[in-house]
């Protein structure tokens, strides 16, 4: 059943506990510069992510890991720059909270003052309590991140899906309740059974976002150069592609090196 969506004239952390409490679906996707950043706010998207999975899409890493902080505020600055409406969550990048709560303050105020940032994510639950509770009590807005992090890849392993286990799955509601508990405004639900962030997402207030998590949250996100299929080499089975930009763009660009080499471009009317 379709709801009535309210016309948000700015999109906040209030905005989006009210569009779950109205039964209204959150959009979210990534975005990392300014021109693509435009084009989605413009779309009229709720929240924009600033990923560390630009360490993949633009950078070509195979991991999120190295991606720097001052990478991070470098993308989430132009991003600010174009939007109008969506909200813009940063993530806070691996070994830029983990280990020290005063680390985490230091590393979100960053991202705040020189960005423009609306509000940091982070990965994990109990085991950074004491880094969300910091940066929260600075008045900075905090969302969670909760199932496959990809930011630990070396500790599982592998990207499979994560809490298909009793106990795993049993911590991982532990966590969701601990992060609404401590103030987090929202929750990302990254590759985990259907069923169970269905179950999480009834369990607490707070947006709960999913990504490969089913259709029973509070709404989705996506990577942008996945769902307009710029990226033909990633195809999991919870990635809807919405266009080919990868084919779109190859034949477009083979077709301007043929004119420019046949001298069929420019022409008469495209001089001065």
């Amino acid at each position: 059943m379709s709801v009535a969506k309210k016309d948000y004239k700015r999109i906040t952390t209030k905005s989006l506990i009210e569009m779950k409490a109205n039964g209204e679906k959150i959009s979210m996707l990534t975005a990392y510069d300014y021109t693509m950043a435009k084009i989605v706010d413009t779309a009229g998207i709720d929240v924009i992510l600033v990923g560390d999975s630009a360490s993949n899409v633009m950078a070509g890493h195979e991991t999120t890991l190295p991606i720097t902080l001052d990478q991070m505020i470098y993308h989430a600055s132009s991003v600010v720059r174009a939007v109008e409406r969506a909200l813009v969550v940063v993530d806070l990048p691996f070994g830029s909270y983990q280990s020290d709560p005063k680390e985490a303050l230091r590393s979100s105020i960053r991202i705040m003052k020189e960005s423009g940032g609306h509000a940091v994510k982070l990965e994990g639950g109990k085991e950074i309590k004491e880094s969300i509770k910091k940066i929260l009590n600075a008045g900075i807005p905090v969302m969670g991140h909760l199932g496959l992090t990809p930011q630990s890849i070396y500790k599982f392993g592998t990207y499979t899906v994560r809490a298909k286990e009793e106990e795993e799955a049993e911590k991982l509601i532990q966590d969701a309740k601990l992060l609404e508990k401590l103030g987090c405004f929202g929750l990302v639900l990254e590759k985990i059974p259907a069923h169970l962030a269905t179950l999480v997402a009834q369990s607490i207030s707070i947006p709960v976002i999913g990504i490969g998590a089913g259709g029973g949250v509070d709404g989705q996100v996506l990577v942008i150069h996945d769902m307009l299929g710029m990226n033909n080499e990633f195809s999991p089975r919870f990635l809807r592609r919405y266009m080919n930009l990868y084919e779109g763009m190859t034949t477009a660009i083979s077709q301007y090196v043929d004119d420019v080499k046949s001298s069929d471009f420019p022409n008469a009317s495209e001089q001065y």
